[in-house]
């Protein structure tokens, strides 16, 4: 298993409370200071997590370099206090960015059908026709 610096730690404690300050902003009307906190603690967390270098690499790679346009412009729209089309652009960037990492994701979330907790209490996620009664 993979040892988490302390630095990683905090990383990980600044993108939970970035997606927390974003969510929160969306569900109160796109309230722009919130979700201009929680796009610069997403980033912030993010640098913490994976360093600045790797940052930098990840958002400038040729192939994602429209992705990281769009995205890093949706902050700035944020930032600007336009929060519905800066959170728009946002997740068209998001989307463009992230789109290699979603057959992961979505893997890994049919793969929770197998537990076989989940099994008994979702039976028509897993195409069985078994009853709690």
């Amino acid at each position: 298993m993979m040892a988490v610096t302390e630095f990683q730690k905090i990383g990980i404690g600044l993108t939970g409370f970035g997606i927390f300050f974003v969510l929160f902003g969306v569900l109160l009307y796109f309230d722009s200071v919130l979700l201009a906190f929680g796009n610069i603690l997403f980033l912030t967390g993010l640098v913490f997590i994976i360093g600045p270098r790797r940052t930098a690499h990840f958002f400038f790679q040729r192939q994602k370099f429209r992705g990281s346009l769009f995205f890093l412009g949706g902050v700035s729209l944020v930032l600007l206090r336009w929060p519905i089309i800066g959170m728009l652009v946002e997740c068209y960037g998001f989307v463009l960015l992230f789109r290699s990492f979603f057959p992961m994701v979505f893997g890994f979330m049919f793969s929770i059908i197998n537990i076989p907790f989940l099994n008994v209490l979702f039976p028509n996620i897993s195409g069985s026709q078994k009853s709690l009664v």
